[in-house]
């Protein structure tokens, strides 16, 4: 693997009673495509919340390119190219696909008539994710799968060095998870190190070269989609086999 662009490491969270997290390391380098599995209350989200600076840690680290970026806030981090996308829509329903994009590029220089590279960016951006159609569309009245792509879209409108994706195939059809798919290793591609939550195995197996399992707040197995297959203990606590 490349040297880490993103590390947590030895990351504790608790939420009063419940050890949410304990001592979880995870990393993703740039160029690669990072699957993070495991059951529902596993930790993934929380973890998420951590790396973007939603959430500090009780203990732990969290460093970006080599510095400690722990205490940073999650708008540091975003302007620093580290971008999230959530379970739940976070578009902004009243705007138009292209505004949403264009917003995302407001620290940029604003939503002013000079900043027209903002709408340019944007609309080749759209373009590129095969969404170029619904630019002036409303947010808001976009079915899930359109939905999805068009929050991955906004992730990518000022270019990340590090994507946090959240579930980004949930509800989405076969023909919309291979998009999906592709708009994904084109960043990867480009540089972009990928982090990806997803309960589809099948997706991640076939997306990523590397899977990290979590159960119950602490790390239970790395390695290629193949060796995470087989794997004992993550058959019987996760995949049910």
């Amino acid at each position: 693997m490349n040297q880490p662009l993103l590390r947590a490491a030895g990351v504790d969270v608790r939420f009063g009673g419940v050890h949410a997290l304990r001592g979880v390391t995870v990393s993703v380098g740039p160029g690669e495509i990072c699957g993070l599995i495991g059951p529902n209350g596993a930790g993934k989200t929380t973890l998420f919340d951590v790396l973007s600076g939603m959430r500090r840690p009780d203990a732990g680290t969290v460093a970006y390119d080599g510095a400690d970026i722990s205490r940073r806030s999650p708008a540091w981090r975003a302007r620093h190219g580290i971008r999230r996308t959530f379970q739940r829509r976070q578009l902004f329903g009243q705007l138009t696909v292209e505004d949403n994009l264009v917003v995302a590029r407001e620290w940029r220089g604003g939503l002013r008539p000079a900043a027209r590279g903002h709408r340019e960016r944007a609309a080749a951006v759209l373009a590129s994710c095969g969404i170029d159609a619904l630019g002036g569309a409303y947010a808001g009245a976009l079915p899930v799968g359109q939905a999805r792509m068009a929050e991955l879209a906004r992730a990518l409108a000022d270019p990340p060095r590090v994507l946090l994706l959240d579930e980004p195939a949930s509800g989405t059809t076969a023909e919309e998870r291979g998009r999906l798919a592709s708009v994904v290793r084109r960043a990867a591609g480009e540089g972009c190190a990928v982090l990806l939550v997803e309960h589809d195995v099948a997706f991640v197996g076939e997306l990523c070269s590397r899977v990290v399992v979590l159960d119950l707040g602490e790390v239970l197995a790395e390695g290629t989609p193949a060796e995470i297959r087989a794997h004992p203990a993550v058959r019987e606590a996760y995949l049910g086999l």
